[in-house]
């Protein structure tokens, strides 16, 4: 699994037929499969590496959060959870979760306490979403 050269991305970018694309993607969805699968890897200075990796085993993004974004996508990573199961579970908008992930928002009060919860005890997040 590599990741694409900008040159390779913008190649692969000019081939792309996004109508078969999505045509392709809904059907795997109710099939059940997975066209994008994302891996969040623990650092040990507190970042996490996010990795996005396509069906076919091409690495669609692979970057470092810095420690202060990390404990949002720690959170959810060790819950198992999609972005829209987790936000729901949170009560909040899965906007709200992405923002919070991507550093533009910081969540506060009860949000910033369950996520710490979230972070330590995953499985109590697990057993209510189930």
């Amino acid at each position: 699994m590599a990741k694409l050269s900008e040159k390779e991305l913008v190649a692969w970018e000019k081939t792309r037929d996004l109508n078969a694309e999505l045509s392709q993607a809904v059907q795997e969805i109710k099939r059940d499969k997975w066209a994008r699968k994302t891996e969040f890897i623990m650092q040990e200075d507190g970042s996490v590496r996010r990795v996005i990796t396509r069906r076919n085993g091409i690495i669609e993004k692979d970057e470092i959060i810095p420690a202060e974004r990390a404990q949002v996508a720690a959170a959810r990573a060790a819950t198992g959870l999609s972005q829209a199961a987790f936000a729901k579970l949170l009560g909040v908008s899965v906007r709200t979760l992405q923002e919070w992930e991507q550093g533009r928002k910081i969540p506060s009060g009860a949000a910033a306490t369950l996520l710490k919860v979230a972070s330590r005890h995953p499985e109590v997040l697990q057993e209510l979403a189930a």
